[in-house]
């Protein structure tokens, strides 16, 4: 008599805003997948659909209350989870379908959501192997060559634009060899780039008093500087976002010289005039951070840095966006990205005087951008002549690929374009690469 063994569930995601949010994703589906469970690629497959929302601006919010009704309207069982968890109320009055709400990082109680919404039938030849520990069976969100790698939870800053601490507490380290753990099996499994991230890397130990725990018989402090050593040496790309310019973060800067990491920093300036700052509640020290700069690229030429500026924040007055600048034009940051101010509901930046118009935010906005390009684009036509090592993100097998140098971060930042590359030339292939041309954002070449 031939036993039929009943089809497990399956579980639809929709994952929203930071890289931070779709690790969050990535270990709710793992352990989902732990479960017995299986993933759908659309919403008629799915027998219950999670929203990991964003709740950080209010565009984010309105995109998350718009996925949400989408994945209602295309299928009906939906649950919630994430950043906008925390207003569960909202959610709830303009969806009352919704089967469950939860908040970021709650993964016990969105676990529990899904078994309840769609139980797993039992059977004693499934339940023999379900159950075994979820760092066996880890599923990925991003592509097989590059993945992210989270070392700490919440953010002890409270920078008065920002509610990230309220959402997701203090900072939370985890420990090095959890994450280094981590790290080598990611790279057993393919990855080719480790992208660092966090809300603050830089800080990463802190909570931990900087302890030793031993790795490979050796003792590694929680430090970011002790953890990218340890993760040189799994011999893949490793990329640190998020990065404060705290002091010690000049001890990474000979790794990157050294090649143990990459070239590149992520660092969230948010703005340059010493008012706006002090209004931010962010660290007024722009004239020493230029200096910084100056000496990290005397270490390491090659580093890129990149940064996020945010314009039109309350208070801020045409002198305050020249000075930016005037800071930018001096600064010569290689990757520039910018938002324009948004109220966020609990920010103490709602309630500071001199509102700027959404006209003015605009025009700086245009104005900060179209300056950066310039300087990107010089940057970037200096390159040209020279070889250097392209990660291959796509590639069509007759010739034709794309890719990204050590300057450039999946999604954010720039991509090298290449022509004639080797029919066999796939996905997480680290090529040589001779620069012909650039424009304002990327490079175009050839594999040397």
């Amino acid at each position: 008599m031939t036993t039929t063994l009943p089809l497990p569930p399956k579980v639809g995601m929709v994952s929203l805003g930071c890289p931070k949010n779709l690790v969050d994703s990535e270990r709710i589906l793992t352990r989902l997948r732990v479960d017995g469970y299986a993933m759908s690629a659309d919403y008629q497959g799915a027998d219950v659909v999670l929203v990991n929302t964003c709740g950080f601006l209010d565009s984010a919010k309105e995109e998350s209350l718009q996925a949400i009704g989408e994945a209602i309207t295309e299928n009906g069982r939906v649950i919630v989870t994430g950043c906008m968890g925390r207003e569960a109320e909202v959610i709830r009055a303009k969806f009352p379908q919704v089967l469950a709400v939860t908040g970021a990082h709650q993964y016990e109680q969105v676990l529990t959501a899904v078994h309840e919404a769609a139980p797993i039938a039992r059977s004693p030849y499934l339940d023999l192997v379900r159950g075994g520990a979820v760092e066996d069976a880890d599923l990925k969100l991003t592509p097989r060559h590059y993945g992210y790698l989270k070392i700490s939870e919440g953010c002890n800053h409270r920078c008065s634009f920002c509610i990230i601490p309220s959402i997701r507490g203090d900072l939370q380290s985890r420990r090095p060899d959890a994450i280094l753990r981590e790290a080598e099996k990611l790279v057993a499994a393919g990855t080719r780039e480790l992208l660092v991230i966090s809300q603050d890397t830089s800080a990463y130990g802190v909570d931990l008093k900087r302890q030793e725990w031993a790795w490979r018989g050796t003792p590694v402090r929680a430090h970011v500087t002790d953890l990218a050593r340890e993760l040189g040496k799994l011999g893949v790309w490793v990329r640190l976002h998020y990065v404060y310019p705290y002091p010690h973060v000049d001890g990474l800067i000979p790794l990157m010289a050294d090649g143990l990491i990459l070239p590149y920093l992520d660092i969230p300036f948010q703005h340059a005039s010493p008012s706006v700052l002090r209004a931010m509640r962010r660290p007024a020290n722009e004239a020493k951070v230029l200096e910084r700069l100056r000496a990290w690229r005397e270490i390491c030429p090659d580093i890129a840095i990149r940064s996020s500026f945010v314009v039109g924040f309350p208070g801020e007055t045409e002198a305050d966006f020249d000075y930016l600048l005037q800071w930018l034009d001096e600064a010569q940051l290689d990757r520039v990205g910018a938002f324009r101010f948004e109220p966020v509901k609990g920010a103490a930046a709602n309630a500071l005087p001199g509102a700027v118009s959404e006209e003015v935010k605009e025009e700086r906005y245009q104005r900060l951008m179209q300056r950066t390009a310039v300087i990107s684009a010089a940057k970037l036509q200096a390159k040209i002549g020279r070889t250097i090592d392209v990660i291959v993100d796509e590639a069509d097998g007759e010739g034709g690929a794309s890719g990204r140098s050590k300057a450039d971060a999946p999604e954010i930042d720039g991509e090298v374009h290449l022509r004639d590359a080797p029919l066999s030339t796939a996905p997480g292939d680290v090529l040589r690469v001779l620069v012909e041309d650039a424009d304002e954002h990327d490079l175009y070449g050839v594999p040397a």
